[in-house]
């Protein structure tokens, strides 16, 4: 069977279904290609939004303890985990459900099922149900993804020992846990299984966690989260996994490592992801893989094939689902012939911790590495009337600027809804705001939304509630 279309998308996930669904708005006839039953990738079904889910869950265990502070007292809370597992997938259906809904109503030919490249111009299909297909496009949209990264003999064939893949799957909760990789991934799930009652160990090669993200923040979260850990060792590696049959025995290398043979219930191994290039039959076409793995792009997504664009994940930057979907849409509007080109100054991350963690635009690792003179102002919510009232002082905001234009280069966020603060400083990198514009623009009180108002007050020695001399 051999099907045309104006644009195959290759990978049903943020960036995949975004870029279909654009393409259906704008009018093109649209095949979009999947192995699940409906749009969603890693980030609905295996990432982002099930790991989500149980980080909610994880917060209100957390904030169920500390409520004493309140004169509020709850027994200890009772783990139903198939109880537990069951809402993290309901919310995973509806999330791609509603998505399967969305490719119906926009009339998009669904195939469940995964594809590879036949040449420039086809791409065969192997269909969930054994049939197979043959899809010949104008132009196709490259969009699978990325998988967890292995470890050359430490990813062992054990039950025991997990990628993030399987500690969503939350089989059972053991008594202990070894996290490799203190990345955003890693004191995710860490903190996951901490609040279901885990003992779990992080180890961290570099000599800090989260490797990238400004010191200071990682600083006031590393204060917040170490207690909730039975260990965090930076400047660790691991050497060695073996499945004694009961347990993983690891050996463990650092400074500070007194005992550098330990074991434990399960091991989680996370650290970092890899792209999803190996099968997709790219040798039968133009498109072209770098010395690490990714496929080459322009500003606009396309590959050294003209007819072929990639986009997400695959093409390396921040393995973000929102610089995916933005890089779909950049994708489609390019094949839609319009100018346009992939030139974000601020890519939001975010860790959902307890705090979280969020920056975006112009960090200051980077200004120190790239050779830029900036100023940063911070705010911290010690000074927040709102955040007091949540007892979470534990948080700072704090803002990257221009010393000469006085322009906004960047934000950073670590406390109580970080995630959704971030959005601000984006926006005013975004449209090149200067501090004096984000001083003067009026934050509802009591909210912490106002931590990035007083962080530009600061800037100019102002802020209401918190004393710094002027600048000079």
């Amino acid at each position: 069977m051999s099907t045309k279309t104006q644009i195959a998308v290759l990978g049903g996930g943020p960036g995949g279904y975004a870029a279909a669904f654009l393409a259906a708005d704008l009018g093109m006839k649209v095949t979009l290609i999947d192995k699940d039953v409906n749009p969603g990738g890693v980030c609905l079904y295996r990432g982002c939004i099930p790991s989500k889910a149980l980080l909610h869950v994880a917060k209100l265990i957390h904030e169920t303890e500390i409520s004493k502070n309140w004169g509020v007292t709850y027994s200890k809370p009772k783990i139903d985990l198939d109880k537990l597992r069951e809402f993290k997938n309901g919310v995973v259906n509806k999330n791609t459900g509603g998505l399967g809904q969305l490719v119906k109503a926009r009339k998009i030919n669904y195939i469940q099922g995964t594809g590879s490249f036949v040449n420039s111009n086809t791409i065969y299909v192997d269909k969930a149900d054994g049939s197979h297909d043959e899809i010949e496009f104008e132009n196709a949209i490259l969009a699978t993804g990325s998988l967890p990264t292995k470890i050359p003999g430490l990813s062992i064939d054990s039950e025991r020992v997990m990628d993030s893949t399987d500690a969503l799957e939350l089989k059972d909760v053991p008594k202990t846990l070894l996290v490799i990789g203190g990345g955003y991934i890693g004191l995710e799930m860490g903190s996951v299984y901490s609040a279901l009652g885990s003992k779990v160990t992080v180890v961290e090669m570099m000599p800090g966690i989260l490797p990238g993200a400004d010191k200071d923040l990682v600083n006031v979260l590393s204060r917040s989260i170490t207690p909730k850990f039975e260990a965090i060792h930076t400047n660790t590696k691991v050497t060695d996994l073996s499945d004694t049959g009961k347990k993983i025995k690891v050996k463990l290398e650092g400074e500070k490592i007194e005992k550098t043979e330990q074991e434990f219930d399960k091991v989680l191994i996370s650290v970092g992801r890899s792209p999803a290039t190996k099968g997709l039959g790219l040798e039968n076409t133009n498109v072209k893989i770098n010395e690490r793995g990714f496929v080459e792009v322009n500003e606009q997504g396309k590959t050294s094939d003209n007819s072929i664009y990639a986009i997400g994940d695959i093409v390396g930057g921040a393995m973000l689902a929102h610089k995916a979907s933005a890089e779909g849409k950049v994708a489609v509007e390019a094949i839609a012939g319009h100018n346009v080109a992939f030139e974000p100054n601020a890519i939001p991350a975010v860790v959902f911790t307890d705090p979280e963690l969020a920056w975006a635009g112009l960090t200051e690792i980077e200004a120190k590495e790239k050779g830029i003179k900036v100023e940063v102002a911070r705010f911290p919510w010690a000074a927040s009337g709102r955040a007091t009232t949540l007892d979470r002082n534990d948080g700072m905001t704090k803002l990257i600027i221009d010393p000469e234009t006085e322009r906004v280069l960047g934000m950073g966020v670590v406390g109580a809804g970080a995630g959704e603060l971030i959005a601000e400083g984006v926006l005013a990198v975004e449209m090149a705001a200067l501090a004096k514009d984000v001083a003067l623009s009026i934050h509802p009180h009591p909210t912490l939304s106002e931590t990035v108002m007083e962080s530009a007050e600061v800037y100019f020695g102002e802020s209401t509630h918190l004393y710094r001399p002027k600048r000079k």
